[in-house]
């Protein structure tokens, strides 16, 4: 069954039980517990799933060992047990990573106060980690992370959290609320609020942003705010001058080739300057370092790295892995994303540092009747789906507009559509299993190493695109020369996963923006060239996807100039 931006918004317009305006985690996630309940729901997006925080994170799955030190232990209890729900309904994006802490000489820490906390933070989890944790000796570390430094080094506990694919974690929460009726409109701007002779909101216009602005009504019981960084801008849309919720930060990471930065583990750094906590991360053939955070004023669109969070990363790189001798020149990509933080109680903005702002989340409704979600972390989504539903059925109810009779979603036992008949058994005999049933799929089209790259992507829906392949052997092409990316994922992104423009392909579907030498632009007219064919294109709409990308690209370099006027200088 095809799935289909258009198909969606030709949807769009009939009267709904809920609507949700935001297509980040929070939000894809809100609609999958709410259509698992039984509920009519639309979703609402301005650009792609995921465009915004939910594809820009540290991409991990985790409890938040440092919590602990600020003495958040219901976060962290929360935390780990959610990830261990990931873990059981997304297997093929929530895998086990493991984080290596060096202890050096001068770490405000020590090995046995490090110890002592991860059996607590096991503890915390019912010791269901995805393994039990090791306290490594200093020739045990140097084995495990060669280019570590050297100096004056203690020792290392070795504990494991997960990693994960932040966009395709959000893409997959929202099929399966696709799959159980819901709407899912992306490139459809929530613009105005329709209201009710009382001023109570009782839906949205909504603005086709794709296409010739055509505008649609839809008309809902209650409307929630899950626009992560813009929840402020969302509410001013119904009341100018709305008491501000957030006080977001901006995180940054770069990306650098593996042989230029080689980690087997996520290792955690103290930043040499501040002593803030970020980590060089192992992603296939590539490490990313990150993370920043620094208060943010702007536009949530516009956010971007700057010569100088490129320049913080890279001295903590190169404090931590001295021979690597990293420079600007190996940064082949950056990403920037804001967390949409609670503004603590009375904060003028330089009372509380911006990494010391909690990452709890709260969930409001104002006097038109608007319901919000803010803060809050990747990992916990689910459960904040969960109680931002319940708050929305609680509310209709009192309003006698809902029966009594909803389902119960069992959104922590429901795999999403990739784990869908995930086998029992050991990680890597599932992986291997699985990789021989898509190369079997495609008919011998795809090898060993492309077929486990579709499962590590798509789960159980490999052999699927594998099917493509088999039927179309272009499809088994490469999307850029050298990479595993498949021509078939851009099929399969736009007649599957509501993808509608180039960025939504190369940024979200592949993270080629990402992870390509060139970021992709030598795969522009290809690109463009297959999504013209398959959504009707002609040759102005194309140059204007192109361009667009772009930009996009651009935007992720700006802090290249700003690196060369202070070179100059």
């Amino acid at each position: 069954m095809e799935l289909t931006r258009q198909q969606m918004w030709d949807k769009l317009g009939e009267p709904t039980d809920l609507l949700v305006i935001g297509g980040g985690i929070n939000g894809a996630g809100i609609a999958r517990d709410a259509a698992l309940r039984g509920l009519d729901v639309t979703l609402v997006e301005a650009r792609d799933l995921a465009y915004g925080t939910s594809s820009r994170s540290s991409k991990l799955v985790h409890g938040g060992l440092r919590y602990l030190e600020q003495l958040e232990f219901s976060l962290v209890f929360e935390s780990v047990s959610e990830r261990r729900i990931l873990m059981d309904i997304a297997p093929h994006l929530v895998r086990p990573l493991g984080f290596l802490f060096p202890v050096y000489g001068k770490s405000r820490h020590n090995l046995t106060v490090i110890n002592t906390g991860l059996w607590l933070y096991e503890g915390l989890s019912l010791f269901r980690s995805p393994k039990r944790h090791r306290r490594l000796g200093r020739r045990e570390v140097t084995e495990e992370e060669p280019m570590l430094r050297r100096e004056d080094l203690k020792g290392a506990p070795l504990y494991y959290d997960c990693s994960t694919d932040d966009a395709r974690l959000t893409l997959e929460s929202a099929m399966d609320a696709a799959e159980q009726g819901a709407t899912i409109a992306t490139w459809a701007k929530a613009v105005e609020f329709i209201k009710d002779d009382k001023g109570r909101i009782t839906g949205a216009v909504v603005e086709d942003t794709l296409g010739d602005g055509e505008t649609k009504e839809v008309h809902a019981s209650a409307v929630i705010n899950a626009t992560g960084p813009w929840v402020d801008q969302t509410r001013q849309i119904s009341t100018e001058e709305p008491t501000s919720l957030l006080r977001p930060t901006k995180g940054v990471h770069i990306v650098v080739d593996r042989s230029r930065l080689p980690v087997k583990n996520a290792v955690v750094c103290f930043h040499p300057e501040d002593e803030r906590v970020l980590f060089a991360i192992p992603w296939a053939e590539r490490t990313y370092l990150g993370t920043t955070d620094t208060d943010f004023q702007g536009d949530p669109g516009c956010v971007m790295a700057d010569a100088d969070d490129v320049r913080y990363l890279i001295t903590a790189a190169n404090d931590y892995f001295p021979n690597c001798n990293l420079e600007a020149d190996d940064v082949i990509a950056t990403w920037a994303g804001l967390r949409p933080l609670i503004c603590p109680p009375g904060d003028e903005g330089d009372e509380i540092s911006a990494s010391d702002v909690s990452r709890e989340h709260q969930v409001i409704v104002d006097e038109d009747g608007l319901i919000t979600i803010a803060g809050g972390k990747l990992t916990t989504y689910r459960r904040m789906s969960a109680e931002v539903v319940d708050k929305a059925v609680k509310l209709l109810r009192l309003a006698s507009k809902l029966p009594d009779d909803l389902q119960v979603p069992a959104t922590d036992q429901r795999p999403l559509p990739g784990a869908r008949g995930w086998p029992d058994g050991d990680d890597q005999t599932v992986f291997d299993d699985l990789t021989d049933r898509t190369v079997d799929a495609s008919d011998g089209q795809l090898d060993e190493d492309t077929a486990g790259f579709l499962v590590y992507n798509y789960g159980m829906r490999a052999t699927e695109l594998a099917r493509l392949v088999a039927d179309d052997p272009s499809l088994g092409e490469p999307i850029c020369e050298g990479r595993p990316e498949l021509m078939a994922q851009i099929q399969w992104g736009v007649t599957q996963e509501l993808a509608a423009t180039v960025t939504d392909v190369l940024m979200q579907r592949t993270q080629i923006y990402y992870r390509a030498d060139d970021q992709g632009l030598s795969a522009l007219e290809r690109v463009a060239d297959h999504m013209g064919e398959l959504l009707g294109w002609d040759e102005e709409t194309k140059r204007e996807q192109i361009e667009r990308y772009e930009r996009d690209v651009q935007l992720s370099r700006r802090w290249k100039q700003g690196w060369r006027d202070e070179q100059k200088e």
